[in-house]
């Protein structure tokens, strides 16, 4: 595992960093709420994507009129 602060090389179980002596471990309980915000971020762009096609085709048809 690579230290995010000053990326030396550690042990996948590492907990402590053995360069800088700062806490590396990252809960699993967070992973979780990463995992499931990520999901959602792409959900939602998802669905501005859908909104901006519904808008540009409603802007056509106005147009054509």
């Amino acid at each position: 595992m690579k230290c995010p602060y000053c990326q030396s090389d550690n042990v996948e179980s590492a907990l402590v960093c053995a360069s800088c002596s700062r806490d590396i471990a990252v809960p699993a309980t967070l992973i979780a709420e990463r995992d499931d915000l990520l999901r959602k971020r792409d959900l939602l762009r998802d669905e501005l994507r859908r909104a901006r096609a519904e808008i540009e085709a409603i802007m056509t048809r106005r147009k054509s009129r």
